[in-house]
C-alpha cells in the first residue's frame, strides 16, 4: 500500500468528522465523581494482570508553548518541583503496597516537562521508584524531555540512574512557526542530544512533531521532516494540532488565520507520510512511526500493538498506576484521575486519602465494546469468535444495529464484513476512529461530538 491510497479525497471530504483519539473507552470526557473510599483497592479486586506500567506527571515547566493543551504549571522556581516530590513520596508510599509482588516493566514520565527537575531531584524520584516497586530487569524507563532545557551531561546522568527511554519534543524546525508557538529551539542541539542518547545507553528515541501550526507551509515541513530525517530516530510521533482555545486559553496567542486550512493541513499530514515510510519507517496505528526492527512495528506486524493514554504500546497486559497531579490509571476494572490542580492534590494526600477524584468503574458492557475498539484501533481487525468467547455474548444479535451502521462504510470500501469478523482496509486507517466510534455507547447523542477535534 502507498501512502497515496491513504488520500481518498471523497472519503476525507465525507468523514473528517470530529471524534475521540481512543486512547481510553469510556474516554476521559466520561468520567464522573469519584464516590469509592478506596477506588484502588476497589479496582485491583477485579484486576487479573500480573505486571505495571508506571505513568508519573511531572507539570512544571520553564515556559509557555503557545500550542500546548498538557495540564502544566509555568514556573522558573525548581524548589516547587522538591514540594510535589514530597506528595509523590506520599502517593507512591500509599500506593505501592498494593502491588507488592507486581514487577514493573515500563515507567513513564510526562508532562509539563519531567527534565524541569534537577538532577538531585530526578535521583531522589528515581530512588523513590527503586525502594518501592520490583522493577523487571528489562523494563523500559522512558522520560520525555524539553531539548531547550538539556544538556549532554544531563542525559548521560539520566542513563545513569536508569532511563533507556528518550522523548524529545520537536514540533517544527521552522523558525517562523517556533516564533508563532513561542517555542524556539537550535535544530542541531536537537541533533546532537538525539545521537548522544543513541550512542550513550538509550534503547530508542522518539521526536515528537506536529502538523497544522501556524505559518506551516509544505516547504517549511519539508525542511522539518528532513531534518527528522537525519537524526534517524527509531520512533516519531506525529500529531494533529487540535485548536481549541475555548478549552486552552495560550492558543489565543495563535491567530486563525496563521493556520493552515482543513486541506492543508491534511496535505501536511500527507507529506509527512509519504516522507517518512518512503525511507524506511513503518506507519503504526494511524499517528505513529517506527523503524521496522521496533517493538512496536514488531507488535502491529504480530497482531499484538495495544492503545493507552501515552499512545500506542506493547504493554496492554499490565496495568497502568499513574502518580502525580492530573494522572490517571488504568487498573482492573477502572479509569481512576487524580486532581488537575496542586493544591486540590496535596490536600488529598495531607487527609491520607487515595487522590483519585474522577473515573468510571467499568460495566460488562465497557469491557466488551473497549476490547472491540482497542482490536480496531491496534490491528484493525476483530473476530467475532475471539469476542463471543471472551464475553459470552452473539456478536450478530448483541451488535445487531452497529453491524447495520457498518454497512455505509462497506459500501465506501473502508470496512469488511465476513463470516469471521471485520477487517478495516489499510488504505482506510486513517478512519479508523469514526469505525469505532460505531460502538462507542457514550456517542449515541452526535452533540457530544463536539467536545472532540477532527479525526483527521
Amino acid at each position: 500500500m502507498s501512502v497515496s491510497d491513504l488520500f481518498n479525497q471523497t472519503l476525507l471530504s465525507k468523514y473528517n468528522i470530529n471524534g475521540p483519539r481512543y486512547t481510553s473507552y469510556p474516554t476521559a470526557l466520561e468520567f464522573d465523581d469519584i464516590t469509592a473510599a478506596d477506588p484502588l483497592v476497589a479496582a485491583l479486586a477485579q484486576s487479573k494482570t500480573k505486571g505495571l506500567s508506571l505513568y508519573i506527571h511531572i507539570p512544571f515547566c520553564h515556559q509557555l508553548c503557545y500550542y500546548c493543551g498538557c495540564n502544566k504549571i509555568v514556573t522558573r522556581h525548581r524548589e516547587k518541583a522538591d514540594r510535589y516530590l514530597d506528595y509523590l513520596e506520599k502517593e507512591i508510599r500509599q500506593k505501592a503496597n498494593h502491588f507488592a509482588d507486581t514487577q514493573v516493566h515500563q515507567i513513564h514520565l510526562g508532562g509539563g516537562t519531567p527534565s524541569f527537575l534537577t538532577e538531585t531531584q530526578q535521583v531522589r524520584l528515581m530512588g523513590l521508584i527503586t525502594a518501592n516497586f520490583t522493577l523487571a530487569e528489562d523494563a523500559e524507563i522512558g522520560i520525555e524531555i524539553d531539548p531547550r532545557r538539556m544538556t549532554t551531561a544531563q542525559l548521560r546522568h539520566l542513563a545513569s540512574i536508569g532511563y533507556n527511554r528518550l522523548s524529545i519534543g520537536v514540533q517544527d524546525t521552522d523558525y517562523k512557526v517556533q516564533q508563532a508557538i513561542n517555542r524556539v529551539q537550535s535544530t542541531e542541539h536537537v541533533a546532537l542530544l538525539t545521537k548522544f542518547a543513541q550512542n550513550n545507553g538509550f534503547k530508542s528515541v522518539n521526536l515528537d512533531l506536529i502538523y497544522g501550526l501556524p505559518h506551516q507551509t509544505p516547504d517549511t515541513f519539508a525542511q522539518t521532516l528532513a531534518e527528522v530525517k537525519k537524526m534517524a530516530p527509531e520512533r516519531i510521533s506525529l500529531f494533529s494540532y487540535a485548536h481549541l482555545p475555548s478549552r486552552f486559553a495560550a492558543q489565543h496567542k495563535i491567530k486563525d488565520n496563521w493556520l493552515p486550512s482543513a486541506v492543508e493541513k491534511t496535505r501536511l499530514m500527507r507529506q509527512a507520510m509519504e516522507s517518512l515510510t518512503e525511507v524506511g519507517y513503518v506507519l503504526i496505528g494511524m499517528d505513529h512511526f517506527s523503524l521496522p526492527t521496533d517493538e512496536l512495528a514488531v507488535a502491529q506486524a504480530k497482531g499484538q500493538l495495544h492503545r493507552n493514554f501515552q499512545g500506542y504500546t506493547t504493554g496492554g497486559e499490565l496495568d497502568l498506576l499513574g502518580l502525580g497531579v492530573s494522572s490517571i490509571s488504568a487498573v482492573g476494572n477502572a479509569y481512576l484521575q487524580n486532581p488537575k490542580t496542586l493544591n486540590a492534590y496535596y490536600e488529598k494526600l495531607d487527609n491520607n486519602q487515595d487522590p483519585a477524584v474522577k473515573g468510571v468503574f467499568l460495566t460488562d458492557e465497557d469491557h466488551l465494546r473497549r476490547y472491540i475498539i482497542q482490536q480496531l484501533m491496534c490491528n484493525l481487525t476483530l473476530s467475532f469468535a475471539d469476542v463471543e468467547h471472551q464475553f459470552g455474548v452473539d456478536f450478530h444479535s448483541h451488535f445487531a444495529n452497529e453491524l447495520m451502521a457498518l454497512r455505509e462504510f462497506e459500501q465506501d470500501g473502508i470496512v469488511n464484513i465476513t463470516a469471521q469478523g471485520i477487517e478495516v482496509a489499510d488504505h482506510a486507517r486513517l478512519f479508523i476512529r469514526i469505525v469505532c466510534m460505531t460502538f462507542d455507547s457514550y456517542l449515541q447523542d452526535a452533540s457530544k461530538t463536539h467536545r472532540y477535534s477532527r479525526v483527521i
